[in-house]
């Protein structure tokens, strides 16, 4: 009888730990929150990546990609329209990701519902394997998890956290309007050229591999 119950307690329990929630998961891609965060954490480094440094890292860089997609809807500087600083007109966080050439992998498909390139859904789909294959939560579930939430909270009205780059107003002796406008890959030889100006390290500029841009206060 003893041993009946010990095999049966065995059983239970590991009914409920295959039951049990995932550490990490994401909203469909379908929706909206699901969609913006596969953004945010398809742009910034995981561990053993190139461009990884730390968690917090990693987190700053979604933090400041979101703040990118902001700025692009509602703080267009006096003197630019939305489509010079992110190729489309619209008020649809969605929009501004698929708008073309804006946002490498992520698109709208022909029946112009947002997808995205098979390499993204890959690598989304190798995190959560990896976030979620060992036996307590580590630094993936936490940053996938900080991704979603990064983009419930945005969609739900508001961003937990500032804008670094909102009161930026000299680069490199270049007036600027302050907030970033754009990222791109961390090399000297990527830039989105025209009214863009790089931020500098020194104005912490680099963010998980990421460049990121500002703008120019005076158009040329």
């Amino acid at each position: 009888m003893r041993l009946r119950n010990i095999l049966l307690a065995a059983l239970m329990c590991g009914t409920a730990a295959s039951a049990s929630a995932p550490f990490a998961q994401l909203e469909p891609a379908a929706e909206p929150a699901g969609y913006l965060a596969r953004l945010l954490v398809n742009e910034s480094p995981f561990p053993g990546e190139r461009g990884y440094l730390s968690e917090d890292d990693t987190k700053a860089t979604m933090l400041s990609i979101l703040w990118v997609l902001h700025a692009r809807l509602n703080y267009v500087p006096p003197g630019y329209t939305q489509e010079q600083i992110g190729a489309i007109r619209s008020r649809d966080v969605v929009d501004v990701i698929t708008a073309k050439n804006q946002c490498e992998g992520f698109f709208k498909d022909a029946t112009g519902k947002p997808a995205s390139a098979p390499r993204v859904a890959a690598r989304i789909d190798n995190l959560l394997k990896i976030a979620n294959g060992g036996g307590q939560p580590g630094r993936f579930a936490s940053l996938l998890n900080f991704g979603q939430g990064l983009a419930n909270a945005y969609l739900g009205g508001g961003i937990p956290g500032a804008d670094r780059f909102a009161g930026l107003t000299v680069v490199n002796q270049v007036a600027v309007t302050g907030r970033a406008y754009s990222w791109m890959t961390g090399m000297d030889y990527y830039g989105p050229g025209g009214n863009f100006v790089k931020i500098p390290d020194s104005q912490q500029g680099l963010l998980g591999g990421n460049r990121f841009f500002t703008l120019r206060k005076d158009p040329r």
